[in-house]
């Protein structure tokens, strides 16, 4: 199979996460997505950060009843902090039989020159790249880098543009901060996760 790896901490998953994952699954030739849970860095402050097993946990209810999508805890059992060569390295290792991609947004391909060993990912492995909602912030910043941060991959032959891809200004951070401030935010997660949240009183504090 061809699988796409959508990495992400999830804190929490949310319906933008989804519509993509959904979409790059029905609308490529990719035949899975698995959402790649991000472990905690042990280098950084995790004050909003949900322990993995309950972002794993949120995953795998978001995704319940869609075969094409799986959670994934592959970087939970590999050194800290991750490296994508390196879960791509043991992937391959483990699962011979798949051929494995990327998943990234536009954002991440701006900075992707800066990845440890990124040449042989993009050697190695396919990358499907969807369109981002930005900040305000970060469109100031994309001004400041130019049109060189992307040009260069325009046309990699192993690079996939999927211009055509839904986009939603949601962020986790967005949702977190609402819940605290009590605000009702249902519609920005599934059901399941959202009663998972609401039953652990998570982020409200």
């Amino acid at each position: 199979m061809k699988i796409g790896l959508y990495f992400g901490t999830y804190n929490p998953i949310h319906v933008g996460h989804l519509v993509i994952a959904n979409y790059l699954a029905e609308f490529t030739d990719l035949d899975q997505v698995w959402m790649v849970v991000t472990p905690h860095n042990p280098l950084k402050d995790k004050a909003t950060l949900l322990s993995d097993f309950h972002r794993l946990a949120l995953v795998k209810e978001a995704i319940i009843d869609n075969p094409k999508l799986k959670a994934s805890d592959i970087e939970f059992h590999l050194p800290k902090p991750s490296y994508t060569v390196t879960t791509l390295t043991y992937l391959l290792e483990q699962f011979p039989q798949h051929e494995f991609a990327l998943i990234m947004g536009e954002d991440n391909l701006r900075t992707f020159h800066k990845w440890f060993n990124h040449e042989i990912i993009l050697a190695k492995h396919k990358i499907y790249v969807y369109p981002r909602a930005l900040t305000i912030q970060e469109e100031i910043e994309v001004k400041q880098m130019g049109e060189n941060a992307t040009h260069d991959y325009k046309n990699h032959p192993n690079i996939t543009f999927c211009n055509d891809a839904p986009v939603m200004k949601v962020s986790s951070s967005f949702i977190r901060q609402s819940i605290k401030e009590g605000k009702d935010v249902r519609y920005l997660l599934t059901e399941p996760v959202h009663q998972y949240i609401e039953e652990m009183h998570f982020y409200k504090n």
